[in-house]
């Protein structure tokens, strides 16, 4: 593991916002010794069948972050999701603060503007957002150091932010009886995402990992935080010593047995952009279909 700057005497608060349509959980996390903040993995609404964007679970967040009286300095994407669309711009334009995901963005943007026949307007450069993070690079929320951890095989884009002793997790880990995410979208690689979770656990027994997503498995209560001690011993893909070999053959054949993400379409489309709605030659929001392409 690379020597990453790990302080387990900061304790950042961290308040969690669970958008239950699309299972996501996003956060505010407050620097423990000045109101600065960061918000991680924000939720734009969208009612597909509609083709309406609505921003209620993004208004959540800039209200709670008003009457704190907090200052908004990151907009943080663990990476481009395929599951939700990203408020980052929406939430950029009524607060501030800088937005950041990890530098092999570009590669999911150059293979998505090919499924999505992209033309020279959309730039494959990252520019888009405002910081471009390389596995190890520092930043700071206040007085809050805070570093990014490259944790890439669901996505090749996906990062680990660690906030003092609280690690966002995206979407390499979920809860212990939740397991892992699935590693066949393009770019993606079960072996190369047991690698990134062992990385991820090899971080202090006590860090607190925040998780992207919950499905409550068996009916219990959503829940989104666990520690790497627990994950270590009862994950259920992962823990308990469970070697590479049997994580590759279970995702594998797990993977093979899912459809896609219900949102996966709208999603890639806007989160590539860094969360804007792509228009038409005339300058409407507008969403393409890719028949076959996924």
């Amino acid at each position: 593991m690379t020597n990453y700057p790990i302080d387990m005497n900061v304790h950042p608060e961290v308040e969690a916002f669970f958008d239950e349509p699309t299972n996501t959980v996003s956060y505010i996390v407050k620097d423990p010794a000045s109101n600065a903040c960061a918000v991680v993995d924000s939720v734009m609404d969208l009612d597909y069948a509609a083709g309406r964007i609505t921003h209620e679970s993004a208004d959540k967040i800039i209200s709670r972050i008003k009457e704190r009286g907090l200052e908004l300095e990151w907009i943080i994407e663990t990476h481009a999701h395929a599951d939700h669309l990203s408020a980052a711009p929406y939430i950029q334009q009524e607060l501030g603060g800088k937005l950041g995901i990890g530098s092999k963005i570009l590669t999911v943007q150059e293979t998505f503007g090919k499924v999505f026949n992209e033309g020279t307007e959309f730039q494959r450069d990252g520019s888009q957002f405002d910081a471009l993070f390389e596995d190890g690079d520092t930043y700071k929320i206040g007085n809050m150091q805070a570093f990014a951890m490259y944790t890439p095989g669901h996505t090749p884009a996906c990062m680990v932010h660690v906030m003092g002793d609280a690690a966002f997790v995206g979407d390499t880990l979920f809860m212990p009886d939740g397991g892992s995410a699935r590693a066949d979208f393009p770019g993606g690689d079960a072996g190369t995402l047991y690698d990134s979770i062992m990385k991820v656990l090899s971080l202090p027994d006590e860090m607190r990992l925040f998780m992207c997503h919950d499905y409550a498995p068996g009916g219990r209560e959503y829940a989104w935080e666990t520690t790497v001690a627990e994950e270590k011993a009862s994950n259920i893909h992962v823990g308990g010593g469970k070697t590479r070999e049997d994580f590759i053959k279970f995702r594998t054949e797990r993977d093979a047995t899912l459809g896609m993400p219900r949102l996966i379409i709208p999603s890639l489309q806007v989160n590539i952009r860094g969360g804007e709605i792509p228009k038409d030659k005339d300058g409407r929001p507008m969403l393409k279909v890719p028949v076959n392409g996924l």
